[in-house]
């Protein structure tokens, strides 16, 4: 079929004249859309037992419809419950997961679409879509049981004599309202079992089974903004009986585009493929002509690894919550891991102050507002870890433990200088050990602990590697995409790093530098949390101040610790982190205010910013070390206490703006 055919016509002109593919392997089918020359080609198989061979037949069969070999494929993205298995080593290919998938290919049947009711073989799911871009705002799934998804339709459907083909037809002829009260499949299964024992007409039990299903899809929509137009997409999404169950609870009508939605995912799929194509040939212009480096697909990897984090069933997952947390140990365990470092909108923080004093910062707020309002991804987790270092981070773990998820709790002791404090931390890992090897039901092996501990060393001296590019007069980049980097290290699971991170600093490096002068800036004080840039985007954004370095335990501050391997890897890890650039809870402060200061001097710093959040027990304390330590070096510091509100934008804006001029006063000559 032609593009103009389906995609909306505000979107048309977006699709490129790439050859990509879009393959979206499903549990029950495997689906594939082609994009090429201004046509779109679809293909749809039986999903098998061994992936691979299913991801073959879907591409033999398309790409003899469309009459092209594999060598004219330009790119290939994969989604799906059976994405990982595949691959396809001749073209290049990303795997993304398939909520994303399916909101960029209902974007681009339907420009207008806001909500996307996505039900498959195993899972359903409501999805909040940005009309504007196509990526996805809010969602919300059931994983966790059959209830409201295809596999539970198609048991009923075999139960009643009919097939998944022709059971959303037959409900449709009900004329009696049939409750199916229970919302679990096995239950469900008896009601429905009893029902035809008591004479029910076929078709009203099928009504009855195919409205139990919608309400319990429609439970999940209520947790996201519900406006229209509503899309339904997935592997259900031709059930008619479905969508007038749907239609007729939501009381408002589903549109229907003009391609058949099971293949929504896969259209997604290939519109990516498109646009990592067109960043694939941009990186080639941007390393050949030196200028400037788009770090487009590190975000789009970072958001991708947090989806495929919270629909991972296949291992334990944790969230963790301090960088004293040994990660190394979490992998070796083969156990999914996701540091806390989300920060809250004042309507999260409110949540997380109804558990929690108001006088705690708003970082643990944050944490805890985020379990209250059941974020995805903290609702996914089955433990939460804390190495305890502030006293308030102990109450929250505290409190997620007593309300939220079973939580394990270790304390990072201080005066590190000291061989006995050493040995006692080394303990407190061994004790980690052995609770992940009790929540997983397997042995840690020391040769796994090794390989990671060696893989993360790696990381680490490759994330530094890149932050000493901001060393230069001209650094190639900005304060908040280094805090992205960090962010991919505590994100994207640590295979797939390393080549990603040895490629963005090739092409970092291969910009060249100049000798304007420009204002070198440096952040101190408490993390800054993921989504918390309000003061560097002041900064860099409006301001047009580089922000070269950070002191806080988001920043670079947390790559500074390259130990010497040990033979014992329990004391090699409890060195490593020990020996890391100290929280302000550690002692002696000394140390840790001089390693801030050597951090200044090392990339030649102008002026240093010390914020923290208001009540923070670690940075709000020790303030004055830091800020006489700036002033004996002569140089010149803000303070900034703050919060995750935004009624004092302004405010701050004011006293960056006051600070800025004095220092190019100072400084003088042509600043930039």
């Amino acid at each position: 079929m032609r593009i103009e055919e389906v995609i909306d016509p505000k979107l048309q002109s977006e699709i490129s004249d790439v050859t990509t593919l879009g393959v979206d392997i499903g549990s029950r089918n495997a689906k594939a859309i082609l994009i090429h020359k201004g046509n779109l080609y679809s293909a749809l198989v039986a999903t098998g037992i061994n992936m691979q061979i299913t991801a073959e037949e879907l591409l033999e069969e398309i790409f003899e419809k469309a009459g092209i070999t594999e060598s004219e494929l330009q790119y290939l993205v994969c989604t799906g419950y059976g994405r990982v298995s595949f691959s396809l080593e001749s073209v290049p290919s990303e795997i993304l997961t398939e909520i994303s998938c399916h909101a960029l290919g209902a974007h681009y049947l339907n420009a207008n679409t806001r909500t996307i009711i996505d039900i498959g073989g195993q899972d359903a799911k409501g999805i909040e879509v940005d009309p504007e871009t196509g990526k996805v705002v809010k969602f919300r799934m059931n994983d966790k049981c059959a209830a409201g998804t295809g596999r539970f339709l198609e048991k009923a459907a075999n139960l009643l004599g009919y097939t998944m083909d022709n059971v959303g037809e037959a409900s449709l002829g009900s004329t009696k309202e049939l409750e199916i009260s229970s919302q679990c499949v096995v239950f469900a299964e008896s009601e429905v079992v009893s029902l035809r024992a008591k004479g029910e007409d076929s078709k009203d039990i099928a009504a009855g089974v195919h409205f139990a299903s919608a309400k319990r899809v429609i439970s999940l929509l209520n947790q996201i903004p519900l406006e229209e137009d509503i899309v339904f997409t997935g592997g259900v999404s031709n059930n008619s009986g479905m969508k007038h169950a749907l239609e007729t609870l939501l009381g408002h009508s589903i549109v229907v585009p003009k391609m058949n939605m099971v293949y929504a995912g896969a259209l997604g799929a290939a519109i990516y493929a498109q646009r990592l194509a067109v960043e694939q040939r941009n990186h080639i212009i941007e390393e050949h002509t030196k200028q400037k480096v788009d770090l487009t697909d590190l975000h789009r990897k970072i958001e991708d690894a947090e989806l495929s984090f919270i629909e991972r069933k296949d291992v334990k997952k944790v969230g963790y919550v301090c960088t004293y947390t040994p990660i190394e140990l979490i992998s070796a365990a083969g156990v999914a891991h996701y540091r806390l470092a989300k920060c809250g909108e004042p309507s999260v923080v409110s949540q997380g102050e109804l558990i929690t004093k108001s006088v705690f910062c708003d970082v643990t707020k944050s944490i805890l507002g985020h379990f209250m309002l059941e974020d995805p991804l903290y609702d996914s987790l089955d433990r939460v870890v804390t190495f305890y270092t502030c006293d308030s981070m102990r109450a929250t773990a505290d409190a997620i433990d007593n309300f939220f998820k079973p939580t394990l709790g270790y304390s990072v002791p201080r005066g590190s200088e000291k061989q006995s404090v050493r040995e006692q931390f080394r303990e407190e890992i061994i004790h980690f050990k052995n609770d992940l090897e009790e929540l997983t039901g397997h042995k840690i092996l020391e040769e796994d602990v090794r390989e990671y501990i060696d893989l993360y060393r790696k990381l680490r001296e490759m994330v530094n590697k890149i932050s000493s590019l901001r060393k230069r007069n001209n650094p190639p980049l900005s304060g908040a995409e280094f805090l992205e980097i960090t962010r991919a290290f505590r994100t994207i699971p640590p295979k797939e790093q390393l080549s990603l991170l040895e490629s963005i600093y090739e092409r970092l490096s291969a910009i060249e530098d100049d000798n304007a002068p420009r204002l070198r800036f440096m952040l101190v004080g408490g993390m800054i949390a993921d989504g918390d840039r309000r003061i560097m985007d002041l900064l860099e954004k409006e301001l047009g101040i580089d922000i070269v370095v950070e002191d806080h335990c988001t920043g670079v501050s947390a790559f500074y610790n390259n130990i010497e391997p040990n033979d014992d890897p329990w004391t090699e890890l409890a060195n490593t982190y020990l020996d890391q650039a100290p929280c302000a809870r550690q002692y002696p402060i000394s140390k840790r205010v001089e390693f801030s200061a050597n951090l200044a001097k090392e990339y030649r710093v102008d002026a240093v910013i010390y914020t923290y959040l208001k009540f923070c027990p670690c940075y709000g304390m020790t303030k004055s070390s830091f800020l006489n330590k700036f002033e004996e070096l002569n140089i010149p510091v803000l303070e900034l206490d703050n919060d995750y509100s935004v009624g004092d934008t302004g405010q701050i804006k004011t006293r960056l703006e006051a600070f800025v001029e004095v220092i190019k006063e100072t400084k003088g000559g042509n600043l930039h």
